[in-house]
């Protein structure tokens, strides 16, 4: 896979993510919120993935 559609799957599963699980710890969350969280599963995603690749 290319790294356009590994972005795009990761997205989707982070916004995703981030909707459960804003929607069960803070239900009156806002959108600016879930988005954030989203960014941050995204980044973690890639972080983890360099953290990997490294030790190999």
């Amino acid at each position: 896979m290319n790294a356009l559609t590994i972005f795009v799957i990761r997205a989707i599963v982070g916004i995703f993510s981030a909707v459960l699980m804003t929607r069960f710890f803070h239900p009156k969350s806002g959108i600016i919120e879930i988005l954030g969280l989203a960014i941050f599963l995204v980044g973690l995603a890639y972080v983890m993935e360099a953290f990997r690749k490294r030790n190999k």
